[in-house]
């Protein structure tokens, strides 16, 4: 790829060593949105759009990172480790988890770039922060951390020094991802299992909305905020067995607060509603009824705009265009919302016609352009062979 041979040459030219390459891909969740840090049920899968890591060790404590992507580089030590308020923070909160954990850690070259658009939802930070512990596995701990374990480590890297209170589903799926399966996971028990991904003549196609996350990270915290609020209500009714909205059903919802905290009850109600979408929407699958479970896409889609209102004018556009076109089975929004993609199921025949159709009437309804990816399901965050590049 020619990625990874010019993130190699980089590598090569800066630091005069050959560096080891891992590929650390997004990930797409066909359904199952803001359900992950509610404990409930997501159904992701890792895609062959990545972020590509030209990593090596150093004989001192320092870490040398160079965005590739960005023209930016940093310079700082293993031993004093500081948020900086930028993409470092990705990279640095991991080495700082693994410290932290007692793992082995050591100074590092690192020269990255990725073909994950930014800013789509795609996961590009939880790709990166995967890398970097593979990184650190590899050189410090000779592969033998486990993965479960690294994905831990990675979703508090987020949360704690980056200071996003991401649930799990990224870091697993790009971890954790299998070529051609999707995963069927449960967020509060961490259970997983793979299910063969039955896309015979069907597309995954992503609509980029180009619209950035201004709102993102301020309002994912907000969302959890209200979901705890509401959670802490029905407690106080129906007792400690409730511990998350996993453990709530529509009718405590109705009974304690749909009268008295009209906005917690629709976020709250929006994420039972979603897991019970998404335990629908496997059974299809598993069925193979394709068209029954884009109708769910479309329901959780409604829900993500309405109920939960992280939506944003120009995906409830692509969702609305895509309705219209013969050949699509269901589409949403996907990932944390106020822009990045739609995700969305076409049938082979009719790709051609999606994507004309979303191009030309995306730009006559907002005046932009929208982006699309056509996506192929991979294994998730791996080495590269020495000699495939």
């Amino acid at each position: 790829m020619e990625l990874t041979h010019t993130l190699r040459e980089a590598f090569i030219a800066r630091f005069n060593a050959h560096p080891t390459l891992i590929c650390s891909p997004g990930r797409v969740n066909l359904i199952g949105e803001h359900t992950d840090y509610n404990e409930g049920f997501v159904l992701p899968a890792a895609i062959d759009k990545a972020i590509y890591l030209a990593v090596g060790p150093r004989p001192d404590d320092q870490l040398h990172l160079v965005a590739a992507d960005l023209n930016e580089t940093f310079t700082g030590s293993v031993t004093a480790l500081q948020k900086t308020n930028s993409w470092a923070d990705y990279l640095l909160g991991v080495v700082n988890e693994f410290a932290q954990a007692g793992l082995p850690v050591g100074g590092m070259n690192i020269v990255f770039g990725g073909t994950i658009p930014i800013g789509s939802g795609l996961s590009s930070s939880a790709a990166l922060e995967n890398g970097v512990a593979l990184a650190l596995d590899h050189l410090y701990n000779h592969d033998q951390t486990d993965r479960l374990h690294m994905v831990k480590l990675t979703q508090r890297a987020e949360n704690r020094f980056v200071g996003v209170q991401c649930g799990i589903m990224d870091q697993f799926a790009s971890m954790m991802g299998r070529a051609n399966h999707v995963i069927k996971l449960d967020c509060r028990s961490l259970e997983y299992a793979y299910a063969p991904l039955q896309m015979e003549g069907i597309r995954i196609v992503l609509c980029d909305s180009r619209v950035k996350h201004s709102l993102a990270a301020s309002e994912y915290n907000t969302r959890r905020a209200e979901c705890e609020a509401g959670v802490r209500i029905v407690r106080a009714a129906y007792g400690d067995a409730i511990h998350s909205l996993r453990d709530v059903t529509m009718d405590m919802l109705d009974a304690q607060l749909r009268d008295q905290e009209p906005l917690l009850y629709r976020r709250c109600a929006y994420v039972v509603q979603e897991n019970e979408r998404l335990l629908s929407a496997v059974g299809h699958l598993d069925a193979g009824n394709l068209e029954a479970f884009g109708q769910l896409m479309y329901g959780s889609h409604e829900g993500l705009s309405h109920w939960y209102e992280v939506s944003c004018p120009e995906l409830d556009t692509l969702v609305d265009i895509a309705r219209t076109v013969p050949g699509v089975l269901g589409a949403r929004m996907m990932g944390g919302g106020f822009g990045g993609c739609t995700i969305n199921l076409v049938r082979a025949e009719a790709l051609e016609t999606f994507t004309n159709t979303m191009l030309e009437q995306f730009r006559a309804r907002t005046g932009t352009e929208t982006l699309i990816h056509t996506c192929q399901v991979q294994n998730g965050t791996h080495l590269i062979p020495t000699g495939t590049v």
